[in-house]
């Protein structure tokens, strides 16, 4: 059982899967392709990426990869607390260049579809965070893209200041929005 809670752009989706627990812990079903496909989301998933930040402030993103190896992302935190960031860089989109920002974290069991044509990011509210997260393209390293994570002409409030966020070498080089030369195209509505 799952509860899907639409979002500002239409096609970023908001699940929660039930937790049911006793004394000992509890169970949650994080996934079932026939309860998924009923909210619209029927990629087939080909790799599972499990991600640990020791530090608040680590922000990863923001990354795609292009056509023909694009990825849907289902994203999800077991520990800790992360706002996660999807950016529509679907050309022709009425929410082109437009983004959803949703906390996701081990209290709240929120999960975060981003489908393919979206770049993704996010930043640890917390220390010690473990990000899970199913694909549904292989990871390819010459489709890899990215978007500079504070790109003004996109608006995000990460909620932390420069000084404040930790980055890899990789993602302090990324391109603004505007100098992408491998966006998707908008498909219209399916």
């Amino acid at each position: 059982m799952i509860d899907i809670e639409k979002t500002a752009i239409k096609d970023v989706i908001i699940i929660t899967p039930k937790r049911f627990g006793d004394s000992r812990g509890f169970f949650s079903e994080v996934w079932n392709a026939q309860n998924f496909a009923k909210a619209g989301i029927t990629d087939a998933f080909v790799q599972d990426n499990h991600a640990f930040s020791s530090e608040k402030g680590t922000l990863r993103g923001l990354h795609y990869q292009t056509d023909p190896h694009a990825q849907g992302k289902l994203v999800r935190v077991t520990r800790g607390a992360v706002l996660d960031v999807a950016v529509d860089i679907r050309v022709g989109s009425p929410t082109f260049g437009l983004h959803v920002a949703v906390e996701l974290s081990s209290e709240n069991w929120r999960q975060l579809w981003v489908p393919k044509g979206f770049a993704h990011g996010y930043v640890t509210l917390t220390e010690n965070v473990e990000f899970l997260y199913k694909v549904s393209g292989r990871y390819s390293p010459e489709n890899e893209a990215g978007i500079i994570w504070n790109d003004p002409d996109l608006g995000i409030n990460w909620g932390l200041s420069e000084e404040e966020v930790h980055l890899s070498d990789k993602d302090k080089i990324l391109p603004k929005f505007k100098d992408q030369d491998k966006l998707f195209q908008y498909g219209g509505d399916k």
